[in-house]
């Protein structure tokens, strides 16, 4: 590890104008690199021994908010325990009268969210699309008379909004199957554990072969190893999904990502891009700590899921009639934000569906208060006169066009040239011309939302005081004071 003694930036053509800056607001992605549009050093070539994401994870990073529903048999039968095996409900009993993915995406769209999963096979089992593999699926439902696919009908919904579509599907437990984490059948379970990997592997297959390219596939609990007895998951990702992000996936695939530690939305701080190895757990306990770190060789940034119902001691990912109206706070939803995306993880957002087949109307409204709170925050950049880089390589100031209150910056680096900020601190300049420090931190990477005291300031520096490299810089922007209770 070294200083960054090569020059932070150089401002090509002269000049990174004010307009430019701003053009970069805190949501936008920024046009691939070009002397013209980057905070660059004199050689941004990666090196040596960083480690350089792939072309998917650049792109997952960049969406940044996901969404994920959920609609399984516990929201026909609350009291469902997918372990008390033998007991799985009926799939007649699974009756949507009003099932509309579209109102689901375009909820997702409001709030600003690029892409969205769909959790086709809960822990019960119960397959949303007509899987040939078993028949606890919609086809023996009275959805649509037992013709419907819904995997189909979000999959369909996610191109008309917009959005990248993803697919949970849990090979870890399975409760028509009697099967649990990591993917073990019990004694009781009607099938063998061949078999069941079997039924998995075809699964599978279905999700990644009939639905089109996948931005992101999920496995709950990881997957079982496939020299321990579980499916060929690594492989059939290669063949059918090879571009594919995989949380909690197989070690031997690239596009890996990993969990955060909780389902409170809240990733550690720091959190390193760069891990020793991806996550494999089922989100019922705690684990923290998992911060990666900056010297490991494998890229596998966090991504942190909660429910949008984040209700203390109750199981927010499924609709419940007693919750009714009960969604978090949008400052609290905005807090979860800014310790996701401002920590440099994906938020990963859990949207309920009701017994209708509909994401419920104080769920949809607060989505939409959620993605407009984000675009009112962070949308619009303080404008800015100069940005400039000091004699020694070290620093960047950023010159404001006339005094502001600031209480935030977002700094972002360019990470497909690899992590390579290690140490910085944040210093603004006063209207009496003294230099304060505001804040110090270590890990930047895609994105870091720097908060602090409300300040009334002229400049705003970005000190580098450790670096893995030269840094790349792509993002540098200040924001005025704003309530978020508005």
């Amino acid at each position: 590890m070294s200083s960054p003694l090569a020059k932070l930036a150089r401002i090509a053509a002269g000049a990174f104008a004010a307009a430019a800056i701003a053009a970069t607001g805190a949501n936008a992605a920024p046009a691939a690199p070009t002397p013209n549009s980057k905070l660059q050093t004199p050689n941004s070539a990666p090196a040596a021994a960083l480690v350089i994401p792939t072309p998917a994870q650049v792109e997952w990073a960049d969406a940044e908010i996901g969404v994920m529903f959920h609609f399984d048999m516990p929201v026909f039968h609350p009291r469902y325990n997918f372990r008390r095996w033998g007991t799985h409900p009926p799939a007649s009993s699974f009756a949507p009268t009003a099932l509309d993915t579209d109102q689901w995406l375009a909820a997702s769209a409001k709030m600003g969210a690029k892409y969205a999963v769909l959790v086709a096979k809960h822990c019960s089992g119960f397959s949303l699309w007509p899987t040939a593999a078993h028949e606890y699926s919609v086809k023996n439902s009275p959805y649509k008379n037992g013709k419907g696919d819904i995997v189909a009908e979000f999959v369909a919904s996610c191109k008309k909004y917009g959005i990248k579509p993803g697919i949970y599907a849990s090979s870890s437990a399975n409760g028509f199957l009697h099967v649990d984490d990591p993917g073990r059948v019990k004694p009781s379970s009607p099938v063998t554990q061949k078999r069941y990997t079997e039924i998995v592997e075809q699964q599978l297959t279905e999700l990644w072969t009939n639905y089109g390219e996948l931005f992101e596939i999920w496995f709950d609990g990881g997957v079982l190893a496939k020299s321990k007895g579980g499916p060929d998951a690594a492989g059939l990702l290669r063949k059918l999904q090879p571009n594919a992000i995989v949380f909690q996936g197989p070690a031997e695939f690239t596009n890996l990502i990993r969990w955060v530690g909780n389902e409170n939305g809240v990733a550690p701080d720091p959190c390193w891009a760069t891990a020793r190895e991806t996550t494999n757990a089922n989100g019922t306990t705690e684990i923290k700590g998992l911060h990666g770190a900056p010297l490991e060789a494998r890229w596998c940034p966090g991504e942190a899921d909660f429910p949008l119902r984040l209700i203390r001691g109750v199981d927010g990912w499924f609709w419940r009639a007693d919750q009714r109206d009960r969604v978090l706070d949008l400052d609290k939803l905005l807090q979860r934000y800014e310790w996701s995306v401002g920590r440099n993880a994906n938020m990963l957002l859990g949207i309920v569906v009701d017994p209708r087949g509909l994401v419920p109307d104080a769920d949809v409204k607060r989505m939409a208060e959620f993605g407009a709170a984000v675009k009112r925050l962070y949308g619009s950049p303080l404008p800015a006169k100069t940005i400039t880089g000091d004699s020694a390589g070290n620093a960047l100031t950023l010159e404001l066009t006339a005094p502001a209150s600031v209480d935030r910056l977002v700094l972002q680096e360019e990470i497909a040239l690899g992590e390579r900020v290690l140490e910085y601190v944040i210093k603004g300049k006063t209207a009496a011309g003294e230099w304060r420090e505001l804040a110090r931190g270590t890990n930047i990477g895609h994105k870091r939302i720097v908060r602090f005291a409300p300040v009334t300031l002229n400049a705003v520096r970005l000190e580098i005081t450790k670096s893995k490299a030269p840094p790349v810089l792509r993002t540098f922007s200040a924001f005025a004071v704003e309530s978020t209770a508005k």
